[in-house]
């Protein structure tokens, strides 16, 4: 069914794997998370299958009992800046928190990287939800879940406020004349709010994309209210097709709230699908996808969102333990999303800790059932596209060789790029500069 719209598809850059027990895989690489070449072949066989991005995520906070991921890997902006020069289409996303960073240094590096890919930056905006982030960063206390996101609305204010510092044509560049820039076209934000004052300029131009895209995965009220507020796309968690559709009409509805148009907002689930060459071989590679991660590592994955919470003291074959206090200020609409799954289905705590772990989903299969799930959940509005996780070594190879051909074939997924900047192939427009804009209105009128 050829359609005007088509599958986004983004990658996560994940090294040595999401869970626990992924590196345990006979074919797994247990120094991905630090192995550029690693990465680089990643990217270039995303790129090849003509992918949106990459993603590369991110916290500022470990114990011994995080994900391997987790413990050892790249900082997010420096390893896609190193990827920026292998890479020619393909975006290129970096998680970075504003709770624990600065308005200014955040909108030079972003700003950076955009200029290094040739307008191709990504930023995933986050506020952190572990409390420990706190003492890596002389703070004595993590900000409450309201006030993270008061925080987070200011500090985008103040980074897109610096990235507009220069007009496009602000740089003049005339050797003759001795005239570098034109100063009436630079300037100063002179910002000053509840949490940040931040006078500028900022020390580096727009870039051919304007400004950097703005991703965002609010999944809470105060979290989905910024998403259809400020985000070009949104990082979805959503793992049945009916709680997706859901929360895309939602987040959608919110947007047209805002005064926008909903169909500049892309709404991208996660998956990690499992690919065979039969249904039945993709059984058997979901079998040993669900035997690398032990029921003690599927006990600190489920930890996370209730803000590490160590849930071996409990019976695991008990119900699942009333520990809502933990969730509301951490990863607070995941951590409800879990609880209510408890108590619907009547779950005990190792039940949840399988399915939090391992969660079976439409994206297991032959390449032409994977493909149906992937057309059924895009036509039908429960996405604009996906995030790839990998669930097995490998994995994003099956895919790009053996589902998305189906993909372009039925016409809901690109054989080229659009374009040579990431909003370009988003289908995202280019935001004008505040200061030129009135201008420009004038002149049109």
């Amino acid at each position: 069914m050829p359609t005007d719209r088509q599958l986004k598809m983004g990658f996560m850059l994940h090294g040595v794997g999401t869970g626990w027990g992924d590196w345990r895989h006979p074919d797994a690489q247990p120094n991905a998370s630090t192995n550029f070449s690693y990465y680089k072949q990643q990217a270039t066989i995303a790129e090849k299958a003509k992918f949106d991005f990459l993603f590369v995520a991110d916290s500022v906070f470990i114990t011994a009992k995080s994900s391997p991921h987790y413990l050892n890997r790249f900082e997010p902006l420096t390893i896609l800046s190193a990827l920026a020069g292998a890479t020619s289409h393909i975006g290129l996303v970096a998680t970075v928190t504003v709770s624990y960073s600065e308005p200014f240094n955040i909108a030079r590096q972003f700003a950076s990287l955009d200029h290094i890919s040739g307008g191709r930056a990504g930023w995933n905006v986050v506020t952190s939800w572990l409390e420990g982030s706190a003492a890596n960063f002389s703070k004595s206390s993590h900000l409450a879940h309201d006030t993270r996101y008061r925080l987070a609305a200011e500090y985008l204010d103040v980074v897109q406020g610096l990235w507009d510092s220069w007009e496009d044509d602000a740089l003049v560049h005339d050797k003759a004349s001795g005239v570098f820039l034109d100063p009436a076209k630079l300037h100063e934000l002179n910002h000053h709010g509840e949490f940040f004052q931040v006078k500028g300029p900022l020390n580096i131009a727009r870039s051919r994309q304007g400004q950097p895209v703005i991703f965002q995965a609010g999944a809470s009220e105060d979290g989905k209210n910024f998403a259809a507020s400020r985000a070009d796309a949104i990082f979805a968690g959503q793992e049945t097709f009916e709680e997706a559709q859901a929360y895309y009409h939602d987040v959608k509805q919110r947007a047209s709230g805002f005064g926008r148009n909903p169909d500049q907002l892309l709404v991208l689930p996660g998956i990690r699908p499992v690919i065979g060459s039969t249904d039945e071989e993709a059984e058997r590679k979901f079998q040993e996808f669900t035997d690398l991660t032990s029921i003690e590592n599927a006990l600190s994955l489920l930890g996370r969102p209730f803000n590490d919470y160590d849930f071996s003291q409990h019976d695991l074959d008990a119900a699942f333990p009333d520990i809502a206090e933990h969730g509301a200020n951490s990863n607070q609409s995941q951590s409800h999303r879990i609880l209510a799954l408890a108590r619907r289905d009547n779950l005990t705590l190792r039940e949840v800790a399988r399915r939090f772990a391992t969660p079976r989903t439409d994206f297991i299969g032959a390449p032409e059932k994977v493909a149906d799930a992937f057309e059924t959940w895009f036509i039908n509005r429960a996405a604009d596209g996906f995030v790839f996780n990998v669930s097995l070594p490998k994995e994003l190879e099956v895919f790009a060789d053996n589902v998305v051909p189906i993909l372009q074939k039925r016409g809901l997924y690109r054989s080229e790029y659009e374009a040579e900047t990431f909003r370009g192939n988003l289908g995202i427009p280019v935001p004008p500069n505040r200061y030129a804009a009135p201008l420009t209105r004038v002149a049109a009128e």
